[in-house]
């Protein structure tokens, strides 16, 4: 998949998926683990596809090929985050209740 990132997000972004590869080596999630739910957005793009949470301080992209890819990616990108940032990362002012899209046009 193409990254239409800059050079500088290109960078960064092959580092965070090299440290996620090897933090989602760790062990799987145990039965006493809390599961916090998180509203994500998958956006489908020529090259591929590109998923991001709501409600989460930072930024946090995963991507691949399929829509399934980019999930289980943008789930490793998250536990990451949190695990890098502690748990502060979740505490949001004002989270989002719902989230659409639209499409409408602008006179340019």
């Amino acid at each position: 998949m193409k990254n239409t990132f800059s050079n500088t997000n290109i960078v960064a972004s092959q580092t965070l998926r090299k440290a996620r590869k090897r933090f989602a080596q760790l062990p799987e999630i145990k039965e006493n683990d809390m599961i916090e739910q998180f509203k994500i957005v998958v956006e489908k793009h020529p090259d591929g596809y590109v998923a991001y949470p709501l409600d989460l301080k930072g930024i946090v992209v995963g991507e691949g090929d399929t829509y399934e890819e980019a999930l289980a990616d943008v789930k490793s990108a998250i536990r990451f985050h949190i695990d890098t940032f502690g748990r502060d990362v979740l505490e949001i002012e004002s989270p989002v209740l719902e989230a659409f899209v639209a499409e409408a046009g602008v006179a340019i």
